[in-house]
C-alpha cells in the first residue's frame, strides 16, 4: 500500500487546501481507504471586525458596497482521487461586519450593498472521486453580526437596487460530481447571531429589495451525475437568540420588498444518481426571531415577508433510494412578524411563517424510488407568526398570510406524471 500524503493546516483567519492527484474510480459508497489526508486545525481567539462608512451625493452611476468579516475559513477540492478531510474549527472571538451608506440627492445607477459576517466556514468539493469528511465547528464567541444601513429620508434611488445582510455562525458546504461523499459533520453555536438590513428613502421608481438572513448552524451538501451520500449530521444551538430583521422604507416606491429569514439549525442535502443514507440530530434552545417591515406613503407593489425556524432538514435524491434517521428537539421560542404600513397604492403582500421542527424527504421524480424514514420531533418552545397590515388610504389588492407550526414532517416518493 502506498504511503498516504498528509497536509496539516493551522491558522487564525483562513486556510485553503487544494489536492489534485492521479485517476481513481469512485466505486463504493464508503470512506476512502487510500489517498490524500488533509488535517485542518484553526483557532480564532480575537475579534474580526470590518466596517465601511460611505457618503454619496448625486451619484450618476451605480453604488456597490461589499463588507465581510470571517473568523475561520478553509476550502479544498479533489479530482480523480480519494481524499479525507479532517477539520476542526474553533471560533472564540466576535465577527462583526457593518456597512453605513449615506445617499444624498439623486442616485442614478442601482444601489447594491452586501454585508456578511461568519464564524467558521468549510467548503469541500469532489469530482469523480471519493470524499471523506470529518468536520467539527464550534463558536463560543459573543456575537456574529452583519448590518447594512442605507440612504436618508431624502434619498432618491432612481434605479432601485438591493440591500442585504447575512450572518452565519457555522457553515459547511460540500459539493460533488460523480463522487461518493461520506463522513460526519458536527456544529455547535453559543454566540448570538444577528443580521439587520435597512433602507430609508424618499423616492424609488424601480425594484428595490432589503433582505436579512441569519443562521446559527448551516450545512449544505449538493452532489449529482451519479453520486452518493452517506453522512451523519449533528447541530446544536444554545445561544441566547438568533435574529434577522429587515426594514424597507420610502415615501414613494414602485416595487419595494423587505424579507427576513432566521434559522437556528439548517441542513439541506440533494443528490442525483446514487443512494442517500443519512442520520441527523438537531437541537435548539435559542430564541429565534425574524421580522420584516415595509413602509410607503405611495406604492405600486410592496412586500413584507418573514420566516423563522428552530430546526430544518431537507433531504432529496433524484434516484431510487433514500434513508433518513432524523431527530429534532426544540425548546427555544420562534417569533416571526411581518408588517406593512402605507397610505395609497396598488398591491400588498404580507406573509409570516414560523416552525419549531421541520423535515422534508423525497426520492426519485422519474423512477420507482424507495424511502426508509425514521423521524422523532419534540417541540416545547412557543411558535408564533404574525402578519400586520395597515392601509391609511386606498389600495387595489391586499394578500396576507400567517402560518405557525410546532412540528412538520413531509416524506414522499413521486412517480413520473405525479
Amino acid at each position: 500500500m502506498a504511503p498516504l500524503a498528509r497536509i496539516r493546516l493551522a491558522g487564525t483567519i483562513a486556510a485553503t487546501a487544494m489536492c489534485v492527484a492521479a485517476a481513481t474510480e469512485a466505486a463504493a459508497q464508503s470512506a476512502p481507504q487510500d489517498g490524500t489526508i488533509v488535517l485542518n486545525e484553526q483557532l480564532q481567539l480575537g475579534d474580526v471586525f470590518s466596517h465601511q462608512t460611505i457618503n454619496v451625493v448625486n451619484a450618476t452611476g451605480q453604488v456597490t458596497v461589499n463588507t465581510s468579516a470571517q473568523g475561520n475559513q478553509a476550502s479544498g477540492a479533489v479530482q480523480n482521487d480519494s481524499i479525507v478531510v479532517q477539520s476542526d474549527q474553533d471560533m472564540r472571538g466576535d465577527a462583526i461586519a457593518r456597512s453605513d451608506v449615506t445617499l444624498g440627492g439623486d442616485t442614478g445607477g442601482p444601489v447594491n450593498v452586501v454585508t456578511q459576517a461568519g464564524g467558521n466556514y468549510l467548503a469541500a468539493s469532489a469530482y469523480d472521486s471519493e470524499l471523506g469528511i470529518e468536520a467539527t465547528q464550534s463558536n463560543t464567541g459573543d456575537i456574529v453580526s452583519a448590518t447594512s444601513q442605507i440612504g436618508t429620508a431624502s434619498a432618491r434611488l432612481l434605479s432601485g437596487g438591493s440591500v442585504a445582510a447575512s450572518a452565519i455562525s457555522n457553515t459547511t458546504a460540500v459539493y460533488g460530481e460523480g463522487s461518493v461523499i461520506s463522513g460526519s459533520i458536527d456544529q455547535s453555536n453559543d454566540a448570538v447571531v444577528r443580521s439587520y438590513s435597512r433602507i430609508d428613502s424618499q423616492y424609488i421608481p424601480a425594484e428595490a429589495s432589503v433582505t436579512a438572513q441569519t443562521i446559527a448552524n448551516a450545512i449544505a451538501v449538493n452532489s449529482g451525475q451519479t453520486s452518493g451520500q452517506n453522512l451523519e449530521l449533528n447541530q446544536n444551538s444554545t445561544a441566547d437568540f438568533i435574529e434577522a430583521e429587515s426594514s424597507a422604507n420610502t415615501g414613494n416606491g414602485w416595487n419595494l420588498a423587505a424579507r427576513a429569514r432566521a434559522n437556528a439549525n439548517q441542513a439541506v442535502l440533494y443528490n442525483e444518481g446514487g443512494s442517500v443514507v443519512m442520520g441527523s440530530n438537531q437541537s435548539n434552545s435559542s430564541y429565534v426571531r425574524s421580522a420584516a417591515t415595509t413602509t410607503a406613503y405611495d406604492y405600486g407593489r410592496v412586500e413584507a415577508h418573514a420566516s423563522g425556524a428552530a430546526n430544518t432538514l431537507s433531504v432529496g435524491n433524484n434516484d431510487i433510494f433514500v434513508e433518513i434517521d432524523n431527530t429534532q428537539f426544540n425548546e427555544g421560542g420562534v417569533d416571526v412578524t411581518s408588517t406593512f404600513v402605507g397610505t395609497n397604492g396598488y398591491d400588498i403582500y404580507v406573509g409570516a411563517e414560523a416552525v419549531g421542527n421541520q423535515v422534508t424527504g423525497y426520492a426519485c421524480s422519474e423512477c420507482a424510488g424507495y424511502m426508509d424514514a425514521r423521524n422523532s420531533q419534540t417541540n416545547s418552545g412557543d411558535v408564533s407568526a404574525r402578519a400586520n397590515t395597515t392601509v391609511n388610504g386606498s389600495s387595489r389588492a391586499v394578500i396576507t398570510g400567517a402560518n405557525a407550526v410546532g412540528n412538520a414532517a413531509t416524506f414522499y416518493v413521486s412517480r413520473s406524471g405525479n
